[in-house]
């Protein structure tokens, strides 16, 4: 069953077409690959899936209903590529900040927000002002407050960005176990090697279009063929970069 639907999805600003007739769906259980150069288009979708920003021509169904609506958006964690937070607000004080946007109440959001910060790999920095995190541990913030209120789909944009070798694999961890439980994944990356480890579905954009769309065992590396090369193809047809 689909949990994210578009249908000839078109977007543009001042005269720039940034989406250009996008269909793509993305199954429940499922973790999908994003992926693109910079100005593919694949911000501007994940504005749209999100409500922020309404298409001009085109429908798109998330969760069986519009994007913009309440219980569309409660049903989301969303983890942006560049999370501009309160920098005065300690980690545990910001959780709170969300789980209560979120509906969450107190109780509900202390334990789930202690155990976070353990799993992301904060502990010990409980006590600390967020502008005294560096990118990563930001990133880490990032994923915490997308765990927060436990829902149905992740949309989760650039979430590798920053992160050590060792929080690659913790959030690798996370999502395979989030997969496990039946929740839903969508994340862009400029990190294919990361998506072709735990993506079974990729989706690569160009200009606005998905140019490729199929499961990640069709690009499994063999030494001759992996996510990488198809890639290189595809985006590197314009630039002379073909593999």
């Amino acid at each position: 069953m689909s949990v994210i639907q578009l249908e000839e999805v078109r977007k543009s600003f001042g005269g720039v077409q940034a989406v250009d007739g996008l269909t793509f769906e993305v199954k429940r259980g499922e973790i999908t690959g994003f992926l693109g150069a910079n100005g593919a288009g694949k911000t501007t979708t994940i504005k749209m899936l999100l409500g922020f920003v309404t298409p001009d021509a085109g429908r798109i169904i998330v969760s069986g209903t519009n994007p913009s609506a309440v219980s569309t958006r409660r049903s989301i964690g969303y983890m942006p590529e560049t999370a501009w937070y309160y920098p005065w607000l300690k980690v545990g004080e910001l959780l709170r900040f969300y789980g209560g946007l979120c509906g969450m109440s107190r109780r509900e959001i202390d334990p789930m927000a202690s155990t976070l910060i353990k799993r992301v790999g904060l502990s010990g920095a409980e006590n600390r002002q967020l502008k005294t995190f560096s990118k990563g541990m930001l990133q880490r913030v990032g994923i915490a407050q997308a765990l927060l209120h436990d829902p149905e789909i992740y949309i989760l944009d650039e979430p590798f960005t920053g992160l050590d070798p060792l929080a690659r694999i913790q959030f690798r961890d996370i999502m395979a176990e989030l997969k496990s439980r039946g929740r839903t994944i969508l994340f862009s990356s400029h990190e294919l090697s990361e998506a072709e480890l735990i993506c079974d579905n990729v989706i690569i954009m160009k200009s606005g279009r998905a140019v490729w769309n199929g499961s990640t065992e069709q690009v499994a590396g063999d030494g001759t063929r992996n996510l990488e090369r198809v890639f290189l193809n595809i985006i590197g047809s314009d630039t002379g970069m073909e593999a």
